[in-house]
C-alpha cells in the first residue's frame, strides 16, 4: 500500500517529497511527459520560488481564506523553503520586492531538482491521468486509471487550478471532488490581463515603467502600486495589471476604474513647472511636438487627444487652463475595464475546493478519511511576488506529511 499523489506540479512534487521523507511509499500520477510543466514557465521562465519575508507577510498577501493557511505556512515558512531548495542544490537570490529566484534564472532547475529528489527517494511515477478516487466505507482507498483501479492507503489531490490548461491544469481534480459531493467554489481568473473599453491598438506593445497604477470602485481607491505595465491589442497586462486584477474580484470587473499616474515621482506642482519649461523650450513648435522629452512617442497622440489641446497650436500659446488639463491627464490617465481575459491566461485560479471541506491542520478532507488536498486546487490565492508558490510548497508539505502519518496508522 502507498500514498497516491495525483498531479505532478509544485504542490504534488512537494507532497510526494514530504511523504517519502516520512518513510511512506509514494506513487505519483502525472500524464505530462515532464513533471512541473507549469512550474517551468512561472516567473517568465525564471520561477519566483517564494518571497523572502516572515510568514505573517505571506499571509498578508493572501487574498482568499488566509486563516486557513496559518498552520501550513508557519510549519513550512519562506525561510524553510529557501533552505530546502538550496539543500537540493538550487542556489537562490533575492531581488526587488523580496522576490526569490534561482541564481541561474532557470525555472527548470527548480522543477528538475524536485523531480530528481523524489526519484532518488524511490517515488513511483505513473505517466497517466488519474480519472477518479476510490472510496470505501467513507475512506479514500485508491485511484481509478484508464488501466483500472489501483489501491492506495491515502490519496493527495493536487491537480492545480484551471489556468494554463496546456500545462495539464484542466480541472480534473475539481471534477473528481464534485463527483464525491465535495463543494467547489466558482472558478475565476486571478492575476490576469484586463480587457479595456478603450481602443488600445495604437498603444500595443508600449511598456510603461516606474508608473503608478490605481484601482477605484466609485470614489474609493482599492489599491495603488508602482511598477511596470504593458499595453496590448485588447487592453493592459504586465506585473502591475496582474496584481491589480486580484483586487478586482468582489464586484463585476466593469464597475472598477483604473488610473495611471504617468509621472508619480513628480507632485503636481513640480510637474506643472516641468510643463511650463517644456512648453517654453518648444514655444515655436506645434504642441504635439513638444512632449517628446516627457512621454514615449507611442503615448503622445493619446495624451494630446485626452487633454483636448489643438495638436497644431503653438506650444507658446498653450493657456494655463489647457496646461492644467494636460497635467490632469498625465496624473490621472484613466482606463475603463470591460472584462478579464480568460482563465487560460490567468497566472492563478481563484476559487476551488471549499476550505470548509478541509482540516487546515492536516489538509485532509472532513468527509473522507485518507483524502488530502494541496496547492492551487484549494480555494486560496495570493498576489504576485512568490506568494502563490509558497502556498503550494507549504500545503504540499503539510498534505504529504499528514498522508504518510495517516497511511502508517491505517495500513492493514
Amino acid at each position: 500500500m502507498s500514498v497516491a499523489v495525483i498531479g505532478g506540479g509544485a504542490a504534488g512534487m512537494m507532497a510526494a517529497a514530504a511523504a517519502l521523507e516520512a518513510g511512506a511509499a509514494v506513487t505519483l500520477y502525472e500524464p505530462n511527459r515532464i513533471l512541473g510543466k507549469k512550474l517551468r514557465i512561472t516567473g517568465k521562465g525564471r520561477c519566483n520560488v517564494t518571497n523572502n519575508c516572515p510568514p505573517e507577510e505571506i499571509l498578508k498577501n493572501v487574498i482568499t481564506n488566509k486563516k486557513f493557511l496559518y498552520s501550513s505556512i508557519y510549519k513550512f515558512t519562506p525561510e524553510d523553503c529557501m533552505a530546502y531548495f538550496e539543500g537540493l542544490g538550487v542556489p537562490l537570490k533575492t531581488e526587488r520586492g523580496r522576490r526569490v529566484f534561482p541564481v541561474s534564472d532557470k525555472a527548470a532547475d527548480v522543477s528538475d531538482a524536485l523531480e530528481n529528489y523524489i526519484v532518488s527517494l524511490g517515488c513511483d511515477i505513473i505517466r497517466q491521468r488519474a480519472t477518479g478516487i476510490i472510496i470505501s466505507d467513507g475512506k479514500a482507498t485508491g485511484v481509478l486509471t484508464p488501466e483500472g483501479p489501483r489501491e492506495h492507503s491515502a490519496v493527495i489531490l493536487c491537480t492545480g487550478g484551471v489556468s494554463y490548461p496546456g500545462t495539464g491544469s484542466t480541472g480534473d481534480g475539481h471534477r473528481m471532488a464534485r463527483e464525491l459531493g465535495i463543494a467547489v467554489t466558482p472558478l475565476k481568473p486571478s492575476l490576469v490581463p484586463v480587457i479595456l473599453r478603450e481602443n488600445t491598438a495604437p498603444l500595443m506593445g508600449l511598456s510603461l515603467k516606474n508608473v503608478r497604477l490605481c484601482v477605484f470602485l466609485g470614489d474609493k481607491e482599492i489599491t495603488g502600486e508602482m511598477g511596470e505595465m504593458l499595453f496590448t491589442h485588447f487592453g493592459v497586462s504586465g506585473p502591475l495589471v496582474l496584481s491589480a486584477s486580484a483586487h478586482m474580484q468582489e464586484q463585476p470587473v466593469d464597475r472598477y476604474r483604473m488610473e495611471i499616474d504617468l509621472k508619480p515621482a513628480l507632485d503636481s506642482e513640480t510637474l506643472d513647472r516641468r510643463l511650463i519649461q517644456d512648453l517654453q523650450k518648444y514655444s515655436a513648435k506645434d504642441f504635439i511636438n513638444s512632449l517628446g522629452d516627457l512621454l514615449p512617442a507611442k503615448l503622445i497622440d493619446e495624451v494630446v487627444r485626452r487633454c483636448g489641446i489643438d495638436p497644431r497650436k503653438k506650444s507658446g500659446e498653450v493657456t494655463k487652463a489647457e496646461r492644467h488639463r494636460l497635467l490632469d491627464t498625465l496624473k490621472h490617465f484613466t482606463l475603463t475595464p470591460r472584462a478579464f481575459r480568460s482563465l487560460d491566461e490567468a497566472v492563478v485560479t481563484a476559487g476551488g475546493i471549499d476550505v470548509k471541506e478541509i482540516q487546515p491542520a492536516t489538509m485532509m478532507s472532513k468527509t473522507y478519511a485518507g483524502l488530502f488536498f494541496a496547492g492551487e486546487i484549494i480555494d486560496v490565492d495570493a498576489y504576485t511576488g512568490g506568494y502563490n508558490l509558497q502556498i503550494a510548497w507549504s500545503t504540499g508539505r503539510k498534505a504529504g506529511e499528514s498522508a504518510a502519518d495517516y497511511s502508517f496508522k491505517n495500513e492493514g
